[in-house]
């Protein structure tokens, strides 16, 4: 307390975000697709069966808090551990306990927060408790639970995205935060009309930052006792410091961002390719990882359309690893110009796809005799290599062989494109083996 009553803002309680948490579901903002009326939460807390679920969601958007709701809602005994700091050990101890409470017939919903940081032995040792209903488990991640969550336990919980929250959705979070908390009413806290528009722009969906910003600028600010504090641009500027751009290079947001870039380059957009490089950069991405895709993709979607494409790529990513950043980024920015505006072809890829689908589906094939190696004298008196026929003796070093196993009729995997270099290698491949390549005149499809 300061000499008038009231409450110092950087008193020793809880943050503004935790004190916010709402008390039962029907307060819980956001999220209508599973909070919703007939929506599956809701269901499910109706009927008192709760399921094992992974709530996957962006920082801030209600995980833990849902978790809490839920087991206050069907009076379910809660544990709450984080994957950074728990262990096997203190799973077990939990499951012990877990078991003892169903003799007496009290239900335990254990939650894991970070539950994408369990490796798979700590990930395992859930199993038979989620399996025989000793603990209903509630884990949440930011990660995609389909890399980072192990299948069998995959298989026994329910998957429930949450989204970022909308800017209403936070509007109306803060609102409440100005009219509920003491803190904040003892201070008279209001944000003028650009400051609450900057705030709710800059995080992304984010709740608690949102909360955090705001108590952060009531620590910042000298507040005058029978004044209101309106926080002001400026200063809830200086609150939050940057905006919170939304990428984190160890989420989900990553992969959807990398997968935005490629797919730029894909349709020749070199514009949007760039755009998304800066977007990875500004977040910190690790120009190696960014270098490395462009690598692969230089080979699945140029291929040999511009074979020159590869040689870029790999020059651009031992440039990236010499230089470093930032000007490891003028190289990235090189690299993907040059790889959006290159005819594309991804016939290399699918001759790879096409060929492994057809040995998939049918017996290891016995390797022709004449095709062996025969490096042994024992392996040529059994005719391991006979009748080869060396195609550098021959004209144009080339001669009619058969090269597939005699139980696949030759066919044509590769099918080059009529784009770029690779409709020289066409011309090519219809003169040599007109039996595949004449027949089909026509754009290959993909």
């Amino acid at each position: 307390m300061d000499l008038f009553g009231n409450e110092e803002p950087n008193a020793l309680q809880p943050p503004l975000a935790e004190r916010m948490r709402p008390m039962k579901i029907a307060d819980f903002v956001g999220q209508p697709e599973l909070i919703g009326k007939d929506k599956i939460v809701n269901k499910a807390i109706a009927s008192g069966k709760i399921f094992s679920m992974i709530l996957w969601g962006p920082p801030g958007s209600g995980k833990t808090t849902l978790a809490r709701l839920i087991s206050k809602e069907v009076n379910a005994q809660f544990h709450q551990i984080s994957a950074v700091s728990a262990g096997v050990k203190d799973v077990r101890n939990i499951i012990d306990r877990s078991r003892m409470n169903s003799r007496n017939g009290i239900a335990t919903l254990l939650f894991i927060d970070e539950i994408h940081r369990f490796n798979k032995a700590q990930q395992d040792a859930l199993l038979h408790a989620v399996e025989d209903g000793s603990v209903t488990l509630i884990g949440a991640t930011t990660e995609n639970p389909s890399f980072e969550v192990i299948s069998p336990l995959l298989s026994r919980c329910r998957i429930l995205k949450l989204d970022p929250l909308s800017e209403s959705d936070l509007e109306k979070i803060l609102q409440s935060a100005i009219s509920q908390d003491k803190v904040l009413k003892n201070y008279a806290v209001s944000l003028d009309e650009t400051a609450q528009s900057f705030l709710l722009t800059s995080v992304n969906g984010d709740a608690r930052k949102m909360l955090n910003a705001v108590e952060i600028a009531l620590s910042l600010s000298t507040p005058k006792p029978g004044n209101p504090l309106v926080i002001d641009l400026s200063l809830m500027k200086t609150a939050l410091q940057q905006r919170n751009l939304l990428y984190d290079k160890t989420g989900d947001y990553h992969y959807d961002t990398i997968s935005a870039f490629i797919k730029s380059l894909r349709g020749s957009d070199p514009d949007a390719a760039v755009y998304w490089l800066a977007v990875m950069l500004e977040g910190g991405e690790d120009p190696l990882f960014i270098a490395r895709r462009m690598l692969i993709f230089a080979s699945e979607d140029v291929g040999n359309a511009d074979p020159h494409a590869m040689m870029l790529a790999v020059s651009g990513f031992q440039a990236v690893h010499s230089v470093g950043m930032p000007e490891a980024s003028i190289v990235l920015a090189q690299m993907a110009t040059f790889l959006a505006s290159a005819p594309k072809s991804n016939a290399s890829y699918m001759t790879l796809m096409n060929a492994s689908a057809i040995v998939k589906s049918g017996e290891m094939p016995d390797v022709p005799l004449h095709l062996r190696n025969a490096p042994t004298g024992l392996m040529k008196a059994l005719n391991y290599g006979k009748d080869y026929q060396y195609p550098h003796q021959r004209p144009e070093h080339f001669v009619k062989e058969n090269y597939f196993p005699k139980s696949l009729k030759p066919q044509a995997f590769y099918r080059p494109t009529n784009i770029g270099h690779e409709k020289l290698i066409r011309e090519r491949l219809e003169k040599l083996w007109p039996e595949r390549y004449k027949s089909d005149k026509k754009e290959p499809s993909r």
